[in-house]
């Protein structure tokens, strides 16, 4: 078998959080055009919904969408066993869903600190966890996180300290399962982005004036497009990267090279 026909994830069964729209919806795709069966999971059914059947139609393959609340515990159970009812399986997971709020520290409240923790790092590693305990009991998987370029750096000029450091807490957390899970067969990794021109922040009217700013500081002058990120993470889903956890895959045009 070549490298590119191994590339491939004919037999996988994954799930994406966060899948019915930007990063999540862009490495789904590609996910279902190298051959898996997917489980778009969102807090927003009918967008996923929506994406769910777009995939079907355009893959061909069988493409469920499940409504869950990442920062439920129960819920997040009860979408695993959904996935590997419906789907019969898990082999791999993106853990995928996040937000941000640009809010000065200062003036950030403790529910706002609390929405972006349960998101960004409880959110993760329920999905994680759940993921992986399947995974532990059916011969192993592949887990992957999103973070961030801002675990690395701080962002200027937007204020967003919670983000900043909860996505490095993604980091470490992978570090932690992947040495956890390493001789038992699920590898963890993360991939941080950069600033990326999904169609949230494109259209966020907080955003868009910073925009250009953003791209002036960048060393190739741009913002990347999700679907950047798709071979990244086909990669880490699929077996040609078996000897590959605990590591973070940097993807922002060298943004944090300085």
């Amino acid at each position: 078998m070549g490298i590119i026909e191994s590339m491939r994830l004919d037999g996988k069964r994954i799930f994406v959080t966060g899948g019915a729209r930007g990063i999540g919806k862009s490495v789904a795709t590609a996910f279902a055009e190298a051959g898996a069966d997917l489980a778009i999971v969102d807090v927003d059914l009918a967008e996923a919904q929506k994406t769910a059947m777009e995939l079907a139609q355009s893959s061909g393959r069988k493409v469920i969408a499940v409504q869950t609340d990442v920062t439920d515990p129960v819920q997040v159970q009860e979408m695993v066993d959904t996935v590997t009812g419906e789907l019969g399986g898990l082999e791999a997971a993106f853990c995928n869903a996040g937000i941000c709020l640009n809010v000065p520290a200062e003036e950030m409240s403790y529910e706002q600190w609390r929405k972006v923790l349960d998101v960004n790092l409880t959110g993760v590693f329920l999905t994680a966890q759940a993921a992986g305990k399947y995974m532990l009991a059916h011969g192993g998987g592949s887990i992957i996180n999103t973070a961030s370029m801002s675990a690395h750096i701080v962002n200027v000029p937007q204020p967003q300290c919670a983000y900043n450091a909860l996505k490095a807490g993604v980091i470490q957390l992978t570090k932690s399962l992947a040495i956890e899970w390493a001789k038992r067969g699920v590898r963890v990794n993360s991939i941080s982005p950069g600033y990326m021109a999904t169609g949230l922040t494109m259209n966020s009217p907080s955003l868009q004036p910073l925009i250009a700013q953003w791209n002036e500081m960048a060393p190739m002058g741009r913002m990347g497009q999700p679907k950047e990120l798709q071979s990244i993470c086909v990669y880490l889903a699929g077996d040609t990267s078996s000897f590959t956890t605990g590591a973070d895959f940097v993807v922002d045009g060298a943004f944090t090279c300085f």
